[in-house]
């Protein structure tokens, strides 16, 4: 349990952090595509015997390539191709998973095993996370530049491609990172919910880089203990808990909540001119 929790704090604060940049640009979908187009590399990593950053690292460039090929070449549009590339992707990693012989059960890849941590495991996560954070923390500037104008970032010499890629390889090893703890198909909620929870709590992005990681280290430390004194699918806990905060704070929040405005909205219109 004390190596669940060390795991799960770390995947949950290095993609809280990565999940601000991409709930401003916009990349939400890409996230996903991203993070199910990883599966076949991690498969294939393993099958070689090379880290699973490897393999991750190179099928979300791939899946990113073929994504703006399709859009550029063809009258394909963007979300679409999406779509094709990442279900494709997806479904090829499938079947090498089953496929594959294997003394392993390679079906924590899809549905994660916090709770059956190794040593190694959690040495890869410290290790990848800390390299995410690093980088994410100390290109801060150009890369929040590049969320909110990047026609200004262009005009002063920054590289939109090179930000755009330097983004997008951070993200496929954050899915590495958050595998072992969700797994493939629902690593793409922590890369949503608290950036977009933080965003609903502030308008200033240095607050949601401090209130995101917060949030969802506290949201996936419940999760787990839920998940052991129900045992239940870890994993699958920790994504409902943090669904359940985004929704308190939707409905909740101080200043952009649904109830909050909704109330301050009856107190104005009831307040005697």
């Amino acid at each position: 349990m004390r190596d669940a929790f060390v795991a799960s704090a770390i995947a949950a604060a290095v993609c809280a952090l990565i999940s601000c940049w991409i709930v401003l640009i916009g990349w939400s979908l890409m996230g996903d595509a991203v993070s199910h187009a990883v599966l076949p590399g991690v498969v294939l990593s393993y099958i070689i015997g090379v880290p699973f950053a490897i393999g991750a690292v190179v099928f979300g460039f791939l899946a990113v390539t073929l994504i703006g090929t399709i859009r550029d070449t063809s009258r394909v549009k963007e979300d679409a191709a999406i779509g094709i590339v990442f279900t494709t992707l997806f479904a090829l990693g499938l079947v090498l998973v089953s496929a594959t012989p294997s003394q392993t059960d390679l079906n924590h890849i899809l549905f994660g095993n916090v709770l059956g941590v190794s040593g190694a495991d959690l040495w890869q996560l410290v290790i990848l996370g800390a390299v995410v954070a690093l980088v994410l923390i100390a290109r801060r500037r150009d890369l929040t530049l590049f969320a909110f104008d990047p026609v200004h970032a262009h005009a002063i010499g920054l590289s939109r491609r090179r930000l755009g890629a330097l983004l997008l390889g951070l993200l496929a090893l954050t899915c590495v990172v958050a595998l072992q703890v969700v797994g493939v198909i629902l690593v793409v909620a922590m890369l949503i919910i608290p950036g977009a929870a933080a965003h609903l709590l502030t308008d200033r992005f240095g607050h949601m880089l401090l209130i995101a990681p917060a949030l969802a280290v506290g949201a996936t430390v419940v999760g787990i203990y839920i998940s052991y004194g129900a045992d239940v699918s870890p994993g699958g806990m920790v994504v409902l808990t943090q669904g359940v905060m985004f929704t308190l704070i939707y409905l909740f929040a101080p200043r952009n909540g649904l109830l909050t405005s909704w109330l301050a909205h009856r107190r104005t219109s009831l307040t005697p001119a």
